[in-house]
């Protein structure tokens, strides 16, 4: 007879913790192992890491790390991957987790939640904005790198008596970062991005640092999170300044850094609050706050309203993807192959930054029908040496299948002359 196991986790939820890491794909950890080359022994992989969790002998290895760089020139972002066998143990403990902590979150609390987005997120800040005259965008300093363990692990202890549970959330909080050349970096606070895990751990800390905090210290004041990136709103420059001064108190107990270079306290300029200040615009979640001429169909006028649309960096990062396409040169297609090969990211892009101002959008998006003019010009030898020919033709196949491209769909069709 076996001896049964110190702890009890079932076999069906590491079957189901796979299934999500397989859905989600991702990159091999440091031992170069794809989800396809687990699934090559996948009865025996997994009864492995059931059975060693189960048997709390389960030691995650070294967290592949990855740099990457930010917008602009900015430094890098540190991502952690961990190998797939980690990510299905982390996806277990999430499992048994998020049950205990997610009904107790706040419910301005948006990132990776279930049924919450972040454009919930962008829409109440949106009407937010038009309520209260002041924000502060919150920015905190290297969130994810300095999130302290033993307050992430009393926070854990707080939600769960299972002691498995505490175990592989401290050997995952300490497990090591490895360089590309081999070398390991030891962690004594933070938890890289890139995890299974990690989300949730944040999302657990920043609700005791920042959401239970703001509710019994603050109560009528909103605010919008995801994750580490905060909206707050307030009445009087003078109340942001007192509501900021005590937020960055109370993270600096949290032993989080606000960081006073990008942390700013923004004017929601319209055609009723008509002040000026030195910030008048914020980014949040890939849109750009900030005073836009807008039409009212009820009174048939313009007027100015503080609102979102798709931010310049987004659109950038748009416009330099749909170049690496190289879609002008990809002659040996059709156009319901390009179609095929684009449209879900496209529709994507339009999907979330379509959602608010979508007129914004038409910038990033409107090359597409250039490049797909010069596509014409190197597949047809008839069209070769005349543009007006080309588009002549893209605008005759966009009036004969309006649907065929995503961008066509959201009003972008090419016109001629």
């Amino acid at each position: 007879m076996s001896k049964p196991k110190p702890f009890a986790i079932s076999k069906e939820v590491v079957w189901e913790a796979y299934l999500r890491v397989k859905a989600n794909k991702g990159a091999a950890g440091v031992d170069g192992e794809s989800i396809e080359e687990v699934e090559k022994d996948l009865k025996g992989n997994l009864y492995k890491l059931w059975n060693r969790m189960s048997s709390g002998s389960y030691t995650p290895p070294p967290v592949r790390m990855v740099e990457i760089p930010k917008p602009g020139g900015r430094g890098v972002r540190i991502l952690g991957v961990p190998t797939v066998a980690d990510r299905i143990a982390q996806t277990v403990v999430k499992m048994y987790l998020e049950p205990q902590v997610e009904p107790v979150f706040h419910p301005d609390s948006y990132g990776y939640r279930p049924g919450r987005s972040a454009l919930q997120a962008v829409g109440v800040c949106r009407e937010r904005c038009w309520k209260r005259d002041w924000i502060i965008d919150l920015d905190i300093q290297k969130f994810f790198d300095t999130l302290d363990h033993e307050l992430v692990l009393r926070a854990v202890r707080h939600h769960t008596d299972l002691r498995w549970i505490l175990l592989y959330v401290e050997r995952w909080l300490k497990a090591p970062l490895q360089r590309e050349d081999g070398t390991q970096v030891a962690r004594e606070q933070g938890s890289p991005q890139g995890s299974a895990i990690s989300p949730l751990l944040a999302n657990l800390f920043m609700h005791y640092a920042f959401d239970a905090w703001m509710k019994r210290e603050f109560p009528d004041i909103g605010f919008e999170r995801y994750c580490d990136d905060v909206v707050v709103h307030c009445k009087s420059e003078r109340q942001a300044k007192y509501i900021l001064s005590a937020i960055t108190e109370r993270l600096a107990g949290c032993r989080l850094v606000v960081n006073p270079d990008k942390t700013r306290l923004v004017y929601c300029k319209d055609d009723h609050r008509l002040g000026s200040h030195e910030h008048e615009r914020f980014d949040f979640l890939g849109y750009t706050f900030r005073p836009r001429l807008s039409r009212s169909l009820k009174h048939d006028k313009y007027f100015v309203n503080f609102s979102p649309a798709v931010s310049d960096e987004a659109g950038k990062r748009m416009r330099r993807e749909i170049r690496s396409w190289r879609l002008q040169r990809r002659s040996d297609k059709t156009l319901g192959d390009l179609a095929r090969m684009f449209n879900v990211t496209v529709q994507g892009w339009i999907n979330y930054y379509g959602r608010y101002y979508p007129s914004m959008l038409y910038r990033s998006l409107r090359p597409l029908n250039d490049y797909l003019v010069r596509w014409a010009r190197r597949k047809y030898k008839r069209l070769n040496r005349h543009d007006e020919r080309a588009r002549r033709f893209i605008a005759d196949v966009s009036r004969r299948e309006p649907n065929l491209f995503a961008h066509w769909r959201f009003g972008l069709r090419p016109s001629v002359g």
